[in-house]
């Protein structure tokens, strides 16, 4: 009963002044990159990237349910892309992140024919954990759900935590074309990539309340790793021996909050970056915006404040 009861505290709100109704379109996908010293890259960018849907949102807790919209039906990507982000207590900023993707667009920048490979697959899970130093005096879910009524113009925190992450994709032969044999040397043909991350982060949070009924917010969050890596080739395997990791974490967003009504634009990412040695390199980044469009199903009166 007692675990119950601080789950109702957390998530739970009993108002509903709180509560709102939500219509979005999204914006979403991973890709990845295979580049070397010489500035030549192939880049993987899944097809299918846009959503549209509806979600409730409170005081703390939003929940948004997507639709993929498959504008291509020639090559499509199969996908599931599931990111949250939620604060704990007073210090604790959590975000995780699934995703897994089959089917890619092959782009490069040494003028050979771009390609769709369904054989790709991609396969990322993760999560970041920030602890504040200062207490976090607003709260996400409030900013997202039209919530914005602050004390004061400008609320900034920041702390120290850690992150980690298992990333892997495969492809039925080779992860480069048959042709980019001219630019990449045979350690960057690769059939299949595992990794597995460890490191620590740093960040600054921030909201600013903006005149006539804006809000913004930005979240950045530079990180530094240590990485198992796995490489298999065509022919061969090894595991690349430079273990380190950066990355780099950020969100920014903007909100228009009336009485009845909301309007909240999102934008937010990651960029992670490695070496496979042999003058190779590995990079991903993680993309994401929302553009939700709220209505509130209380009286909008309440003056509400921020812990």
């Amino acid at each position: 009963m007692k675990f119950l009861k601080q789950l109702d505290k957390l998530f739970i709100d009993h108002d509903i002044n709180n509560y709102s109704f939500r219509l979005f379109t999204n914006y979403k996908f991973k890709q990845f990159r295979i580049l070397n010293d010489d500035n030549f890259k192939s880049r993987y960018i899944p097809n299918n990237k846009f959503g549209v849907g509806f979600g409730v949102a409170s005081s703390k807790l939003l929940i948004d349910i997507a639709f993929n919209v498959k504008s291509n039906t020639d090559d499509i990507t199969h996908r599931f892309d599931m990111q949250g982000t939620t604060i704990l207590g007073k210090k604790n900023y959590v975000n995780f992140y699934v995703q897994t993707y089959k089917g890619f667009n092959v782009k490069n920048n040494y003028d050979e024919p771009f390609v769709f490979r369904d054989d790709i697959k991609s396969i990322t899970v993760g999560f970041n954990y920030l602890h504040t130093i200062p207490d976090i005096e607003f709260s996400y879910a409030m900013l997202k759900a039209g919530i914005d009524k602050l004390d004061r113009k400008v609320y900034i925190t920041g702390g120290f935590g850690a992150f980690s992450f298992y990333d892997y994709f495969t492809s039925d032969t080779d992860i480069l074309a048959d042709t980019s044999g001219d630019y990449f040397n045979e350690k960057a043909h690769i059939k299949r990539y595992n990794s597995a991350a460890l490191g620590v982060l740093g960040g600054v949070m921030s909201v600013f309340k903006l005149p006539g009924d804006f809000t913004a917010s930005c979240n950045i969050m530079p990180g530094i790793g240590l990485m198992y890596k796995h490489v298999t080739l065509h022919e061969g395997r090894y595991k690349p021996s430079n273990p380190v990791l950066l990355k780099l974490d950020y969100t920014f967003a903007l909100g228009y909050n009336v009485e009845r009504y909301y309007v909240s634009l999102i934008y937010g990412g990651g960029v992670y970056s490695t070496d496979l040695d042999f003058n190779n390199k590995y990079r991903f980044n993680v993309t994401k915006a929302k553009l939700a469009i709220g209505y509130k199903l209380g009286s909008g009166k309440k003056t509400y404040h921020y812990r």
